[in-house]
């Protein structure tokens, strides 16, 4: 390869004094640049550290095995690669395809390829492959340095706006994530609102949602999709606001005219949350407005029947319903586990979704499944040690009255 160049004389002061030509850095701006050379001629290697050093850009990285180029520059991470075309066992096409397969998606390596051949298929062929610029021999050393500057300050704008990218996009990921959870804690006090006259604690949703979840993901739904369905089913009981608290806290059985009113709590939740134009807040709706549905047709409000009925309003059906039994209420004891399973098994295929079912007799027999509410918690409510004798056919009554279907 030749190695030839112009005779070196002193660098023009354009080209190192940032001072002459405003709003653009002279070279020795980036001393700190790391630059691969690769030339299989050592003189041309020597020649280009001259020319490089004598600017003060030190951070060199040479050599004249075109084979090991590649791994020096996952090892360097260059900011410049200045490279021969024409080198043997391995050439500079296939040293920058290599460089290529390496490169972190994103990523603005400059090439320089420095050759002798001026031939246009040659220099078509080096862009497609990645080359950013050329040099042709013999070497102008200004030449040689301008373009070296402005590949360099190229890649420096770019790292920058990389830079700047990465931070804008943490931002908003900090920014969703505030938003988030804001709008998490806006699901949860309206939850806590709707069923603070019935459940002061509030914990009723929290962990109808939670198990609903569960259900999600034993079913093969996707995390994401698990997730929603846990925030939106906090406000499958939020049309509660719209009931009465002679019936909605009234203890003993309620009469026909009052279990229509009660009935109501889905539309009116359904007519609460569809006016928002959030996901959740619209699967929300879904659910408020499906989740008494049964799997039979005999549910309410409209009497759908299985996959007519929402995924999601048929699945927190089934967690509503664990959860309910599982936990005391003014009439009624917490049921055990097993009450629960038994009840949940007869309603099969005729209140729930059999694939629901199968999901949480699954949860149940890997010990995934919540617990029910210990005895020593629940107070002394009506039923409060009854024996078992007969629970099914107070299973019956009291589903009727929870979960009544429409009349």
């Amino acid at each position: 390869m030749s190695n030839e160049l112009e005779t070196r004389t002193a660098l023009p002061d354009w080209l190192t004094a940032p001072a002459l030509q405003p709003g653009r850095p002279g070279i020795e701006a980036f001393a700190d640049a790391r630059i691969l050379v690769v030339d299989d001629q050592p003189a041309n290697i020597t020649l280009l550290e001259q020319i490089l050093t004598q600017v003060g850009l030190r951070n060199l990285c040479t050599t004249t095995d075109s084979t090991a180029a590649a791994d020096l520059f996952s090892q360097f991470q260059p900011d410049l690669v200045v490279l021969d075309l024409h080198m043997p066992v391995m050439d500079g096409f296939a040293v920058m395809a290599e460089i290529q397969r390496r490169l972190a998606p994103g990523t603005y390596l400059p090439i320089l390829v420095i050759t002798s051949d001026s031939r246009a298929a040659t220099s078509r062929q080096a862009l497609a492959l990645g080359a950013t610029d050329f040099v042709t021999r013999p070497l102008r050393v200004a030449e040689v340095l301008l373009r070296i500057r402005n590949l360099l300050e190229t890649r420096s704008l770019h790292e920058r706006l990389r830079e700047r990218n990465a931070g804008l996009e943490a931002e908003v990921r900090r920014r969703t994530k505030r938003l988030a959870e804001a709008q998490t804690e806006a699901l949860e006090l309206l939850a806590l609102a709707a069923e603070y006259r019935d459940d002061q604690t509030g914990r009723h949703t929290r962990r109808v949602g939670a198990l609903a979840a569960l259900i999600a993901r034993e079913m093969g739904l996707s995390e994401q999709e698990a997730e929603q369905i846990r925030d939106a089913a906090l406000l499958h009981d939020v049309g509660k606001v719209g009931v009465p608290d002679r019936i909605l806290l009234k203890e003993g059985s309620i009469s026909d005219a009052e279990r229509e009113i009660m009935q109501r709590h889905t539309l009116i939740g359904m007519r609460i949350l569809s006016r928002s134009a959030f996901p959740v807040m619209r699967l929300a709706a879904e659910i408020a407005a499906s989740h008494h549905e049964w799997w039979d047709g005999s549910g309410y409000p409209r009497g759908l029947r299985g996959e007519e009925i929402p995924l999601a309003g048929r699945i927190v059906a089934l967690a509503d319903v664990y959860d309910s039994l599982t936990h005391a209420r003014p009439y009624k004891r917490a049921w055990t586990q097993e009450e629960a399973l038994a009840e949940i098994a007869s309603g099969r295929g005729t209140h729930f979704d059999p694939r629901a079912v199968e999901a949480i007799f699954a949860l149940h027999a890997r010990g995934a499944l919540p617990p029910a509410e210990p005895f020593e918690e629940s107070g002394d409510p009506p039923y409060a040690g009854t024996p078992p004798l007969g629970w099914r056919r107070r299973a019956a009554r009291l589903a009727a009255r929870l979960f009544g279907r429409r009349a």
